[in-house]
């Protein structure tokens, strides 16, 4: 059975914003997230960087995926933007203009839980234009080393996958969910990045992770069978949870709804970044797909265009001229 999409575009119904502390930065930063029109995708701007641009939340924006990732335009850059992208996609959200006044997004408890609550008070609003699909139609995968990962055809947006560290309290876990709106916020949500304490402990002394204490982080004990987290744990495999998040937002820089099946094997923000590079170098391996209005209803319409391997992948939403496209029906 094909998995229903909603075919319109979505924005915020009114402005909402937060404050928090930056994960490595241990900085307060303020974020606001504002309604943007139709076609727009979602943009960051730097409220604290006077005649600052948007920088577009977008793969060829990405300049660091060390730890988090990282996008930037200009002087102004933007750190640790998974979580919150992913909660947008997962809260049905297009296009979102989001005011911050520091480099790095707050790491609230260190899930997208919070993002989420924030986005519900912002509400959902329908926009008149239709969305614009990615569809995945043949597999498209990137290896490096013992790690993976690959995108293969599914009619819907599916993630799995599994993760495997030394130590009894995690081990190899596996996991795969359909990403609707309702199980993103019921499986996925709230799974809280995680660490090793003697990571935690060498990232402060390289200046790093200063932000980081049990209110956001799950630390691992150093015998590896527990965590010094007095609440334990959201999930029994709140880890790979975890990973899946992390894909889910990372996925959005693509820019825009995606069908596909993404299989993840121990696989980070850069190994998600190569995928996505992958994609744009073999263009014989996805298409558009296009709703379009038809009488009462829409349909989706299939748009051949012509790709060259290596050329810019450009944002789902942007618009271009119709003479530069060429429609085929497919089936709904």
């Amino acid at each position: 059975m094909a998995s229903y999409i909603e075919p319109h575009q979505y924005t915020l119904k009114r402005a909402v914003t937060c404050c928090g502390i930056g994960l490595h930065t241990g900085r307060a930063v303020n974020m606001t997230l504002r309604p943007a029109s139709a076609n727009a995708g979602i943009s960051f701007f730097r409220s604290d960087i006077k005649g600052q641009n948007a920088v577009p939340a977008h793969m060829d924006k990405v300049v660091d995926t060390t730890l988090a990732t990282t996008i930037g335009e200009g002087r102004a850059k933007i750190s640790t933007t998974e979580h919150l992208l992913a909660a947008l996609h997962g809260s049905g959200l297009d296009n979102v203009h989001i005011d911050i006044d520091g480099h790095e997004v707050p790491i609230m408890d260190g899930s997208a839980g919070p993002f989420i609550h924030l986005l519900k008070r912002g509400g959902r609003k329908k926009q008149h234009a239709l969305r614009k699909i990615l569809r995945i139609t043949s597999p498209v995968s990137v290896t490096s080393g013992k790690k993976s990962i690959r995108i293969e055809p599914y009619d819907g947006f599916k993630v799995t996958g599994r993760i495997s560290f030394d130590g009894n309290l995690i081990n190899e876990q596996t996991y795969s969910v359909e990403v609707t709106r309702k199980r993103f916020c019921q499986e996925i949500a709230r799974a809280r990045t995680f660490g090793f304490v003697e990571q935690v402990e060498q990232l402060w002394k390289n200046g790093l992770a200063k932000g980081g204490n049990l209110n956001n982080v799950i630390a691992i004990h150093w015998d590896g069978r527990s965590i010094l987290n007095e609440d334990g744990l959201r999930f029994d495999d709140e880890f790979v949870r975890h990973k899946l998040l992390d894909l889910i937002g990372d996925m959005v820089l693509l820019g825009g709804p995606v069908l596909g099946h993404v299989v993840a094997n121990r696989s980070g923000h850069s190994l998600h970044l190569e995928l996505m590079q992958a994609i744009v170098d073999n263009p014989n391996c996805w298409e558009y797909v296009k709703f379009q209005k038809r009488g009462h209803g829409t349909h989706r319409t299939a748009i051949s265009e012509t790709r060259t391997a290596g050329s810019r992948f450009p944002p789902f939403f942007s618009n271009r001229s119709d003479a530069a496209i060429a429609q085929t029906a497919c089936a709904a």
